[in-house]
């Protein structure tokens, strides 16, 4: 169990600092990552650590390309939204596609997993390519100390959230619109679920002289508005009242994006409130999520919601909730979640529910080392080194959660 986690992270925590001439500070003020262990791996890598240098390099490597990546902006990509503003996010649906019987293709019909090419014409993609740019950036920085990473990550997060000219307005009105159907749902707030690296890189920037407390403030006060819009809007209801991975991904960004703008309250509030109304409703007692099965994608479904509850249970940790170590009468539980899907990870269980595509093992990685470091059960990490064609050495995971 993960009676001990705490003990040992500070263990490793106060062994890497002494075998380091630099020393790693204090952890830095993340939520859906842990700031103990991301402290931890900065003293490792200071002191050379050579069972995470293919990780550093591979970071490394990637922050380098990232600083020649961007601006990325909604005033810089696709169709004006209807309401005629540029600063408006705007996306379409990925499933949706002209109805070939009508002239004009109107309305759209769905097909679920295959994705419309339109739907990369919108803001979707240069959002999560800003998340995914920012957090290599600043995690690098984090790491290495290398303060152009920090410079060009503070310059997107500008460009994207505050800046007069370039900047997101905060809402989702027009987010997964249908052509022909609606300008805008719901199930929109699922784009901005990348936003939650966004909070966690501001922490891992902090101290650098690329980040004033005028930034952080920025940044700030742009997500005390979002968080607003997405607990009262028609649209911030709908996606909370989701029974799916819709509601999981929305109760972790309203509980991450409340932490970071100091709303302990309403982030206890949803959390508390998961374990029956995400946990519990969404996993069956032999850790089935039906759900995300009934999906055409359904492998890739159950992956990503049970992600969500992962983000959800790190960020219950922040907020004194325990949602890792929650459990039904009947067994319904993250943990009897991870149990099902691993059984998938070699590759050679059939996976009797639809997957477009193909089942890919190796997507189970960072929740089998997340739930091997939570419950301290080793056979998870058995169960990585059985994905077929698979070497963890060099992933991402390999720093955020490396294994004991």
């Amino acid at each position: 169990m993960r009676l001990n986690r705490s003990i040992l992270f500070l263990a490793l925590f106060v062994f890497t600092l002494s075998c380091s001439t630099a020393s790693a500070g204090e952890p830095p003020r993340v939520f859906a990552l842990d700031p103990a262990l991301l402290a931890a791996v900065k003293g490792r890598v200071a002191a050379g650590d050579v069972r995470l240098t293919p990780a550093v390099e591979r970071l490394r490597d990637e922050a380098d390309a990232a600083l020649r990546e961007g601006p990325f902006s909604v005033t810089l990509t696709g169709p004006v939204p209807p309401s005629g503003d540029r600063h408006d996010y705007m996306s379409v649906g990925p499933y949706w596609w002209p109805d070939p019987a009508k002239e004009d293709g109107l309305p759209y019909i769905r097909r679920d997993g295959q994705v419309n090419p339109q739907y990369h014409e919108h803001d979707t993609k240069p959002c999560r390519q800003m998340c995914d740019v920012v957090e290599t950036l600043a995690l690098a920085y984090y790491l290495t100390g290398h303060e152009p990473y920090a410079a060009r990550a503070a310059d997107l997060l500008q460009v994207w959230f505050w800046d007069a000219e370039t900047r997101m307005n905060p809402h989702l009105e027009f987010g997964q619109a249908i052509p022909g159907r609606c300008t805008g749902r719901g199930i929109g707030l699922i784009d901005t679920c990348g936003f939650i690296k966004v909070g966690d890189a501001a922490g891992m920037l902090a101290g650098s002289e690329s980040w004033t407390d005028k930034d952080q403030k920025a940044l700030e006060d742009w997500f005390g508005k979002f968080l607003d819009w997405m607990l009262e809007s028609r649209y911030g209801r709908d996606e909370a009242a989701a029974k799916n991975n819709h509601g999981t991904w929305y109760d972790a960004q309203v509980a991450s994006y409340a932490l970071f703008v100091g709303r302990d309250d309403v982030a206890r509030r949803i959390l508390r409130e998961a374990a029956e109304k995400r946990i519990a409703p969404q996993i069956e007692p032999d850790g089935r999520q039906p759900h995300e099965l009934a999906r055409t994608k359904s492998f890739s479904y159950s992956v990503m919601n049970l992600q969500g509850m992962f983000t959800l249970a790190a960020l219950g940790e922040r907020a004194g909730v325990d949602l890792w170590n929650f459990k039904t009468t009947d067994g319904r539980s993250i943990c009897r979640a991870v149990d099902w899907l691993a059984t998938y990870a070699d590759g050679t269980a059939e996976w009797k529910n639809e997957q477009i595509g193909g089942v890919e093992p190796k997507l189970l990685y960072p929740l089998l080392r997340r739930a091997a470091l939570e419950y301290g059960e080793p056979g998870y990490e058995k169960r990585i080194g059985e994905i077929p064609h698979f070497d963890p050495a060099a992933e991402r995971t390999e720093l955020l959660w490396p294994a004991r």
